[in-house]
């Protein structure tokens, strides 16, 4: 399927269809998102990262390598206003919203939640990354959004990207209408966004040669199995009539392929803190990812960077800000990821409400309105407990 990046909106919506694939032609490619081409290492789009080897890709290498990676507006009222601090210089804080879906191909767009939601903030300083995760079924108030026809109302964070991708608005609608509930629940805008397919965060691991994890709770996987030797998925191994092995993530430090890095992230019942501990491995396995980049040579290797990229791109879609990606990353080179931080919210524990609902606590309120005042470096000395253990 080809992908339109129509930046023409309906009526006063500034909502843009997007469907999950690359764009066809470099008219459609021509904004590139700034803090993705740097720094949304949670996704696969690693190309550089002052780690030791310093860049090497010259800006024309960089706009090449780029091409690939399907650009719209994933942001829509929630995008950061010059009032806030946008627009397009790197000075400032830097806020984005990624978010992972499990889309296969026999799946419409329309239905698929989004699975995984992180916040990343880098401060004003730029020497640091902030990775926040909100927990999918957090209950949050979604404004009506005209593009889906959603009028609005109480429902999960994971839904909200659903409720905003359907009667045609896709994927972009889903980001939008996630970004603009997620706006009102902490106060944050966005400087742009970006949506990564499961299964090509998963190329883009392998691209990498794996990465290394340490599983610190047994878990058995509930999405594969083992056929023959071989992990599949379980609704595609119930067909084959074979005999199926569980696939157990055991404790332990081990080199992982994509497939076994993604699904241990991807496991929450059996673990302890259930969905908290899934956001911790999630973080986990971008810090993996950053680190095996930065370590194994490819951030020095532009031809390393060009097909790393390319995987990424076929897989993802971006929300652009104002700035040219050559330039944010030449510009950007003070965060690696040795620099990155993981973060939870509840303090890595089930926070209810009077109705057993997933709410953020106090703390966690307080812990976006510093990602809005980009004070979190000072929220996070006095509250070490939202600090994520790395193991």
């Amino acid at each position: 399927m080809t992908v339109t990046a129509d930046r023409q909106s309906p009526a006063g919506t500034g909502f843009v269809p997007v469907p999950p694939a690359p764009p066809s032609s470099p008219a459609e490619r021509k904004r590139r998102s700034p803090l993705w081409a740097r720094l949304s290492l949670s996704f696969g789009v690693v190309l550089m990262v002052a780690g030791g080897g310093g860049v090497v890709a010259t800006k024309v290498v960089i706009k090449k390598t780029t091409e690939t990676i399907a650009v719209a507006d994933l942001t829509g009222d929630a995008k950061k206003t010059e009032q806030e601090g946008g627009g397009a210089t790197l000075d400032g804080p830097i806020d984005m919203l990624l978010m992972g879906v499990d889309a296969r191909a026999r799946w419409a767009e329309d239905s698929v939640h989004a699975d995984t939601i992180i916040i990343l903030h880098i401060p004003a300083s730029h020497d640091q990354a902030y990775l926040v995760s909100v927990p999918r079924d957090t209950e949050v108030e979604t404004p009506a959004f005209a593009a889906s026809k959603w009028e609005g109302g109480t429902v999960k964070a994971t839904e909200a990207f659903y409720w905003g991708a359907q009667n045609g608005a896709g994927w972009g609608g889903g980001a939008q209408l996630l970004a603009k509930t997620l706006k009102t629940s902490t106060g944050i805008s966005f400087d742009g966004a970006g949506i990564i397919n499961f299964g090509g965060f998963k190329n883009v691991i392998d691209e990498l040669g794996g990465v290394h994890m340490c599983v610190d709770q047994q878990v058995t996987s509930k999405h594969m199995v083992y056929v023959g030797g071989k992990p599949m998925y379980l609704a595609d191994a119930r067909k084959t009539g074979k005999t199926q092995k569980p696939v157990v993530h055991k404790v332990g430090c081990r080199d992982m392929e994509g497939w076994e890095a993604l699904d241990y992230a991807r496991q929450r019942y059996g673990l302890k803190n259930g969905d908290y501990d899934r956001q911790r491995h999630q973080q986990q396995l971008i810090k993996a990812m950053a680190k095996k980049a930065t370590s194994s040579g490819i951030l020095g290797n532009p031809l390393k960077i060009s097909s790393l990229v390319e995987t990424a791109g076929k897989s993802l879609v971006l929300d652009t800000g104002d700035i040219e990606i050559a330039d944010f990353v030449l510009g950007l080179t003070g965060v690696a990821a040795g620099d990155m931080v993981l973060l939870r919210t509840n303090s890595g524990t089930f926070s209810g409400n009077s109705a057993g609902r997933e709410v953020f606590n106090d703390v966690s309120k307080e812990m976006f309105q510093a990602v809005k005042n980009d004070r979190l470096d000072e929220f996070v000395l006095d509250h070490p407990e939202v600090v994520a253990n790395e193991k």
